[in-house]
C-alpha cells in the first residue's frame, strides 16, 4: 500500500527545473518556414537569449533534445478549462459550486499544459473560475498555461449561453447583464462594464444558437445589429476584442459587419461571409475537433439530451468541410479546438484535421504560434527567438513530416520553467 502511495505522489509531482542551454537536432520557429539543424538556444531566466549552430560547450546546465524537433510553445485559443463534457454535465449546474469549477479548471488546466499548450484563451467559463485561475497561474500559486479569460459568455435571453436553458419555470428567473445575458444596447454596455470590473481579458458573444445548449436551435441569429454595435463599441473602449460564437450565417454576418475579430466555429459560414471576413480581417477559429467529436458522439444514445443529439449529428461534421473553404478562400486563420467539449489534453489533434483539409504543416503550425500571439497582440510568445519568453516544447518526429507527432509531447517549457522533460 505504501509503494502505491508514494507511486501517486510522483505522478503528481511536476518537473520544474530550469536549463540555461539547450541542444536541439530540429528547431521550427514559428516564423521561417525552414528547419533549422543542430542549434544551441541560450536561456536567462525566462528569456531566450541567443540561437547558435553546432552544440556549444558550456559548463552551464544543458538539457539535450539533439533527437528532437523543438517548438514554440503552442496557443489554443478556444478551450473551456472548468469541464469536460460528458452525459451527465448537465446536472453539474445543479451541483457545482464555484469552488468545484474553480478545482476543475486547475486539473485541465496542468493537463492541457503537459500536452504542450504554454498559452490559451477561454472563451466563456462559470463563475469567472478562469479569471481566478489565470491570476493565481500568474502568481505562481497554480500549474498551468498562461490564460487569456473571457469570464462568462454574453447572450440574450435563452441564447446559447443563457446559463438558466434547460431549468424548470421557477428557477429560470430572469437573469440579466451581471449574469452575462443582455437585451438591448443598453444591456450590452452594462456587461462589458462588469466585465471589466470581473478582469476579464476580452469578450465572448453567442451570437447564434448553438450544440450543446439546451435549446432548439443551433444556428438562428441572436443578437440584433444594434445590439452588436453597442457591444463592440463598449469592448473598443475598454479595449477588449470580441469573439463569436456562430454557426448560422446570418448570425455570423451581423457580428463581422459590427467589427468583430474573431468567429468560433464558422459553421454554414458562405461566400458572403468569408468575403466580409477578407474585408475586416476577422480571423476563424475553426474547432474541427469538436466537430468531429460531438458528429460521433451524436451516434451514442444516451450521450447527449434528446434536444441537443440532432444538432450535434447535423452540425458537428460540417465544420472541417467550411475550414476547408474558408483556408481556400483566403480567410485568416487561427489554431482553436474547443476543448471541453472533447477531452482537454487531446488539443493537438486539430493539426491532423486541419492538414487533413488542404492546410500546410507548417501553416497550421503558425496559426498556433504566430498568428495567435499577434492576435492575442503579445510580442513576447509564440516564436524563438533572443527576447522572447522561453516557451519550448519538443516532439520526436519533424512535425512538417508527420503532423500527428503534435499529439505527443515529449517537453514542455514555460517561462522558463520545464514542467514535462
Amino acid at each position: 500500500m505504501r509503494h502505491s502511495v508514494l507511486g501517486l505522489l510522483l505522478l503528481m509531482t511536476l518537473d520544474t527545473s530550469q536549463a540555461d542551454v539547450i541542444y536541439a537536432g530540429k528547431l521550427i520557429d514559428g516564423i521561417n518556414d525552414g528547419v533549422r539543424e543542430n542549434v544551441s538556444i541560450t536561456i536567462d531566466g525566462n528569456t531566450i537569449t541567443a540561437i547558435q549552430d553546432g552544440f556549444i560547450t558550456t559548463d552551464q546546465t544543458i538539457i539535450d533534445l539533439r533527437d528532437k524537433t523543438l517548438l514554440p510553445g503552442l496557443i489554443d485559443m478556444h478551450v473551456h478549462l472548468d469541464g469536460e463534457y460528458d452525459p451527465k454535465s448537465f446536472l453539474g449546474r445543479f451541483t457545482n459550486n464555484e469552488a468545484d469549477y474553480a478545482l476543475t479548471a486547475a486539473h485541465f488546466a496542468r493537463k492541457t499544459l503537459l500536452a504542450g499548450f504554454t498559452t490559451v484563451r477561454n472563451p466563456g467559463d462559470n463563475f469567472n473560475s478562469t479569471i481566478a485561475l489565470r491570476n493565481a497561474i500568474n502568481s505562481g500559486k497554480a500549474v498551468g498555461p498562461r490564460i487569456y479569460s473571457a469570464g462568462k459568455s454574453l447572450a440574450t435571453t435563452g441564447g446559447h449561453a443563457d446559463p438558466t436553458n434547460g431549468f424548470r419555470h421557477d428557477l429560470m428567473g430572469n437573469p440579466g447583464p451581471e449574469s452575462g445575458v443582455i437585451n438591448g444596447p443598453d444591456d450590452a454596455w452594462e456587461a462589458i462594464r462588469q466585465h471589466y470590473k470581473d478582469g476579464a481579458d476580452f469578450i465572448k458573444l453567442t451570437v447564434t444558437g448553438g450544440v450543446l445548449s439546451v435549446a432548439k436551435s443551433g444556428d438562428n441569429p441572436q443578437f440584433t445589429n444594434q445590439e452588436l454595435a453597442a457591444v463592440v463599441a463598449a469592448a473598443k473602449d475598454y479595449n477588449f476584442h470580441v469573439a463569436v460564437h456562430a454557426h448560422g450565417a446570418e448570425g455570423m454576418k451581423r457580428a463581422i459587419k459590427a467589427g468583430i475579430t474573431t468567429v468560433e466555429h464558422g459553421t454554414y459560414m458562405d461566400k458572403e461571409a468569408m468575403q466580409l471576413m477578407k474585408v475586416k480581417g476577422s480571423y476563424l477559429v475553426p474547432t474541427i475537433t469538436a466537430g468531429k467529436w460531438v458528429a460521433d458522439k451524436a451516434q451514442v444514445d444516451g450521450y447527449y439530451p434528446a434536444l441537443v443529439r440532432p444538432k450535434a449529428a447535423a452540425i458537428g461534421p460540417q465544420i472541417q468541410d467550411t475550414f476547408a473553404a474558408a483556408y481556400k478562400a483566403g480567410v485568416n486563420i487561427v489554431f482553436g479546438t474547443d476543448a471541453g467539449v472533447f477531452p482537454h489534453g487531446l488539443n493537438a489533434r486539430e493539426f491532423s484535421y486541419m492538414v487533413e483539409a488542404g492546410m500546410p504543416a507548417m501553416a497550421a503550425i503558425k496559426s498556433a504560434t504566430t498568428t495567435a500571439a499577434a492576435l492575442l497582440k503579445n510580442d513576447k510568445i509564440g516564436s524563438i527567438k533572443p527576447g522572447q519568453l522561453a516557451d519550448l516544447i519538443a516532439v520526436e518526429d519533424n512535425p512538417l513530416n508527420n503532423i500527428s507527432t503534435l499529439e505527443n509531447v515529449s517537453f514542455v517549457m514555460k517561462d522558463g520553467i520545464v514542467y514535462k522533460h
